[in-house]
């Protein structure tokens, strides 16, 4: 990999970093559990390891973003997410300054 391709790669890493909060509340207004929400992100263009959504998914519901259930009923546990009513708020409040941010990022970029 060249000097440049190495260093767009670790800032697009860095520009990702950013914005998975607001990629992962995006999918959790109906519960899903952590395989499920890798899998849908994936699909949707933004890769996630487990390993960086669990502590994430941990992290968001020890601020009350995130409630989590059980369930148990199946061939194996599996531990559900869904957003909380401060979540939803908060995830329209991200929503909008993510908005603003584009606008601005965008009209810079366009040398407006």
């Amino acid at each position: 990999m060249s000097d440049i391709q190495e260093i767009v790669s670790n800032l697009v890493l860095e520009l990702r970093r950013g914005t998975i909060i607001l990629c992962v509340l995006s999918q959790l207004m109906s519960p899903k559990y952590g395989y499920a929400l890798v899998e849908t992100l994936e699909k949707r263009g933004m890769h996630i390891e487990p390993g960086t959504l669990y502590p994430l998914l941990r992290r968001l519901e020890k601020q009350e973003l995130l409630a989590s259930e059980w369930e148990t009923s199946g061939s194996k546990p599996r531990k559900y997410y869904v957003l909380t009513d401060t979540g939803q708020n908060v995830y329209r409040l991200l929503c909008g300054e993510w908005d603003d941010m584009a606008d601005n990022i965008n009209s810079m970029i366009k040398g407006e």
